[in-house]
């Protein structure tokens, strides 16, 4: 499996096509992986009034190479959500090499956002719907005061928490199964996702939940802790977590961790698909 992470269609939809002389220039398939800052970013999809990563990373092709560019991403992040491992892809005419492509990309983009990789992209290649997971992590700062350096990044809780409950409970998540309490199908109905992994770690203050699944539902991350968080309070026991689970009711799931606590660390597709 090959996995673009932090140190992982058709034409219509965006999907970069085959690569192709025109005249001097060379038309490029490439992939790049993605980090960004969140915080002053209205999500990563572009929207009519707002700044995004999408339109951001466009703006910086169309001023390097003097043509439109559409972009693809493997995930649709919302307003606040920081990235690591964000995939995208998109067709490019470039007559230079693509080390100088990147280092051009990285000299004109905004501070908060940047191309960590860069590669060619095999024909056919889908950010979003050749990949095989996606990882999430949401951070929590577990301290009786707040931190300046983690409030753009970690969901402060200055009350105790009971780990292990949120452990148990966590751990109940992997498997398939369906996932409608807790968020919304970014498109067509089926909300059923298979999660490999629900992991909580301790580190110091922090309290840190890695999540890999086949794929997300919208907000899907965040009700999730926000559920759990609510568990560690004492609020809630995990059997009735597990009652939120299997009711499939939107309205079940209605604690909702705060967008800057969570981070798109890695998508993992194929082996060999990504060089």
């Amino acid at each position: 499996m090959s996995s673009v992470r932090s140190g992982a269609g058709s034409d219509s939809d965006g999907e970069p096509g085959p690569a192709h002389e025109s005249g001097p220039h060379v038309r490029h398939r490439l992939w790049a992986r993605v980090e960004y800052d969140g915080t002053d970013f209205y999500g990563f999809q572009v929207q009519p009034d707002g700044r995004t990563v999408q339109g951001e990373i466009e703006r910086a092709l169309e001023q390097v190479t003097g043509s439109g560019t559409r972009v693809v991403g493997a995930g649709r992040t919302d307003r606040g959500v920081h990235a690591r491992g964000q995939v995208v892809g998109f067709e490019v005419a470039w007559r230079h090499g693509l080390n100088d492509l990147h280092r051009a990309m990285n000299a004109v983009l905004s501070a908060d956002v940047a191309l960590a990789e860069m590669g060619r992209a095999p024909e056919g290649f889908h950010p979003r719907f050749s990949a095989l997971s996606r990882t999430y992590r949401y951070t929590l700062l577990r301290d009786k005061w707040r931190s300046p350096l983690a409030r753009h990044t970690a969901w402060h809780v200055a009350e105790g928490l009971d780990v292990a409950a949120m452990v148990e409970a966590g751990d109940r998540l992997v498997g398939s199964f369906d996932f409608a309490s807790f968020g919304k199908p970014p498109q067509g109905e089926n909300t059923v996702r298979t999660v490999h992994q629900a992991v909580w770690q301790e580190r110091g203050r922090y309290l840190l939940f890695d999540i890999e699944a086949n794929a997300f539902l919208y907000r899907m991350v965040r009700s999730l802790v926000g559920t759990l968080v609510q568990v560690g309070l004492g609020r809630m026991s995990w059997d009735g977590f597990l009652q939120v689970l299997q009711a499939r009711d939107r309205s079940q799931g209605k604690y909702l961790a705060p967008a800057h606590g969570l981070c798109l660390m890695r998508v993992d597709y194929p082996e060999g698909v990504l060089q």
